[in-house]
């Protein structure tokens, strides 16, 4: 394992050179006030009269066209979402500079052919490992959220030194820039998304919600269970993996962890996570996702609604609304 940290950077590769940063979302945003802060000069481009447009100039930054942000830049960060981001580069390609770095916070779209960029282009990847909001309050604190890195196209032969330059300027040398592959992280990344993080974790939370109810308990009762309480050990995990879980929650607690856990996730689940995986490796899953969103997403917003009318949505609302603490 390569873990680049503060002393490895070469701040040089990009000294004097505009970074074009397409997009002012959650990473959009961050990205860009943080490279500021460490003395770059950014530009954000925004299609005229977007939604985020104004946010940007209130912010303090110049807001232009893509075509026009892109124009002098040295480097250009594709920060708009993933299904945007081929059609925006058909539109800026023929306004990038020769031998320039264009730059991604995710894989998906070099991964899977969606963009073929021009061969006198640097190609990279720096993907913070936390949401926006995490990346700029870690850095106004003077820490920084961990990054990956890989390169896809090396035409300058200073591809990785200019990523790990820009990885330094948003803080992530603070907490360390591990090397890895387009493919690596973006399989891994949507694999963690479907089968744990988001698809298999709120998965599991309703169906044990739904058990309970269905066995006559109280709904209040069975949302504090099984969706309230999953940050209080979701918080332990994170700071200290299964050790500290271990160390804080009741004996009682344990044995049923360590032998009745299994009994939900098993062979089959993990068989399952292996046809996830697979779909993810093969293309499918990439294929299906952009039929859909082509498609003007019927699926997607049907299966939406489903999860935002669902009785743990409703209960867990009303529950959230007399929780304080929350609203800070």
């Amino acid at each position: 394992m390569k873990l680049y940290v503060e002393s490895d950077v070469k701040p040089e590769v990009l000294t004097g050179e505009r970074i074009a940063v397409l997009g002012y979302g959650s990473q959009g945003r961050a990205h860009a006030m943080n490279l500021r802060d460490s003395g770059f000069d950014v530009v954000i481009g925004l299609r005229p009269g977007g939604a985020t447009s104004a946010k940007a100039q209130n912010d303090g930054f110049e807001v232009l066209s893509p075509k026009d942000a892109v124009s002098n830049a040295g480097l250009v960060a594709f920060l708009v979402p993933d299904m945007a981001q081929s059609k925006l580069y058909d539109e800026i390609k023929d306004s990038l500079k020769k031998d320039i770095t264009i730059l991604f916070a995710h894989g998906f779209n070099i991964h899977y052919k969606q963009i073929s960029p021009r061969g006198d282009l640097d190609v990279v990847l720096i993907a913070p490992k936390g949401p926006g909001d995490l990346v700029r309050r870690q850095y106004e604190e003077g820490r920084g959220v961990p990054c990956l890195i890989a390169v896809a196209q090396d035409a300058t032969n200073n591809a990785h030194s200019r990523a790990l330059a820009y990885a330094h300027g948003i803080g992530g040398t603070r907490g360390g820039v591990l090397d890895t592959s387009f493919g690596e992280e973006t399989e891994t990344d949507l694999f963690g998304e479907q089968a744990v993080l988001c698809g298999g974790l709120s998965e599991l939370i309703v169906r044990g919600f739904g058990t309970l109810v269905e066995a006559g308990y109280q709904p209040e009762v069975a949302y504090f269970e099984c969706m309230h309480e999953v940050k209080l050990i979701v918080d332990l995990l994170h700071e200290g993996g299964l050790a500290k879980m271990h160390e804080f929650v009741s004996e009682t607690a344990k044995y049923g962890d360590l032998t009745q856990g299994p009994r939900v996730v098993d062979d089959h689940t993990g068989e399952k996570m292996k046809e996830v995986l697979k779909d993810i490796q093969d293309g499918t899953f990439a294929n299906n996702w952009v039929s859909e969103y082509e498609s003007g997403l019927p699926e997607y917003n049907r299966l939406l609604e489903e999860d935002i009318k669902s009785k743990i949505e409703i209960v867990g609302k009303e529950l959230r609304g007399r929780m304080s603490w929350l609203k800070n």
